[in-house]
């Protein structure tokens, strides 16, 4: 084979590699749209929920120290979340959608090093009640940073819908019982009720994220609508 002849062979499979990635990513992101609505909506409550969580260390007099970054975490992991919902509408924003998901996960899991943070501050404090009501929070975060990573992962593997509609689902699951920690740090205080209520509403549209990729039918309310 001529030198001509080789870099000729050489381009042709460059291109059709080129083209077949272009068509697997873009029939795999297309894939994803039904995914993008909630996923914003998840994303955007997120946020809000770590806004008032930040606000709710200000009252606690905690402000500046591990609770609160840990606040600002959740928060950039909303902004993570609802601006990868933003690119799942788009035919050609795979990558963007995998880099928003995986910084997101990323947010989390630097959010359970700040509460480890927050449990050895409280500690010095002499405060054992908010330590332990702090230290259940630890758990819930690290699963829902592990499932979001793994949500980012399925998509660049190119598994199956089912399989990135299961770990989204979970990611759910897991933001509900972190907002059941998050209810009760200042049960008097309504930043924290408003906190968790934000996250349990980014819970419930991140399950639905799950829910409509898998193509489920929304059920039908049972009984007389009155």
């Amino acid at each position: 084979m001529t030198t001509h002849h080789y870099h000729q062979q050489s381009t042709q499979i460059k291109q059709y590699t080129t083209q077949q990635r272009t068509q697997q990513t873009t029939t795999q992101l297309y894939s994803l749209k039904p995914a993008a609505l909630p996923l914003m909506d998840s994303g955007k409550a997120l946020a809000r929920s770590g806004e008032l969580l930040i606000d709710l260390t200000s009252k606690l007099d905690l402000y500046g120290g591990g609770l609160s970054a840990a606040g600002a975490n959740i928060r950039n992991c909303g902004d993570c979340l609802a601006q990868a919902g933003a690119s799942a509408r788009m035919k050609t924003a795979t990558e963007l959608v995998i880099d928003e998901l995986r910084e997101g996960s990323d947010c989390l899991r630097e959010g359970t090093d700040k509460l480890t943070r927050a449990v050895e501050e409280s500690e010095v404090d002499g405060n054992t009640v908010l330590k332990n009501k702090i230290g259940k929070m630890i758990v819930p975060m690290k699963q829902a940073s592990l499932w979001l990573e793994e949500v980012g992962a399925s998509i660049l593997q190119k598994e199956s819908l089912d399989v990135i509609a299961g770990h989204l689902i979970s990611t759910g699951e897991a933001l509900l019982l972190l907002s059941m920690t998050v209810e009760v740090l200042d049960e008097e205080s309504e930043d924290g009720k408003l906190s968790a209520q934000r996250m349990v509403y980014a819970s419930e549209q991140m399950i639905l994220a799950g829910k409509e990729l898998k193509g489920e039918k929304k059920e039908k309310p049972k009984g007389k609508s009155w």
